[in-house]
């Protein structure tokens, strides 16, 4: 059976909890958290993820900077990045996809759009 890194960037313990406990239903899924961009960056460094959950705002540096930087790292550059927010906007949507994430999600989250979500982008049946 395969294992799964996967990364969650969000300030709110509470988020990252409930991204958490949706993904842990999925078999094989191993969860890093980081509070902030910069953290997420440093857990990007020190391991290989096979996919990014990311909230857009947080303090020190933004999701949609986070975004841009993970693009740009060869090693990431196919890494599956989904955004969460409660930006609702659709200009801020296009800006997330234009900058490289593969989905878009907005507070209040529903667990079964996160496993859909997951599921999808790491090809589980």
């Amino acid at each position: 059976m395969s294992e799964y890194n996967v990364l969650i960037v969000e300030d709110s313990p509470t988020m990252r909890q409930l991204i958490s406990f949706a993904l842990k239903r999925l078999r094989g899924i191993r969860i890093v958290e980081a509070n902030d961009g910069v953290d997420g960056l440093k857990k990007l460094s020190a391991e290989k993820f096979d996919l990014i959950f990311t909230d857009i705002n947080m303090p020190i540096m933004d999701g949609l900077k986070l975004v841009s930087l993970v693009r740009n790292d060869a090693g990431y550059k196919e890494t599956p990045i989904v955004v969460i927010t409660t930006e609702g906007a659709q200009e801020d949507r296009e800006r997330a996809l234009a900058l490289g994430a593969n989905d878009y999600i907005t507070k209040p989250i529903q667990p079964n759009r996160i496993l859909d979500v997951a599921k999808g982008l790491l090809k589980i049946a």
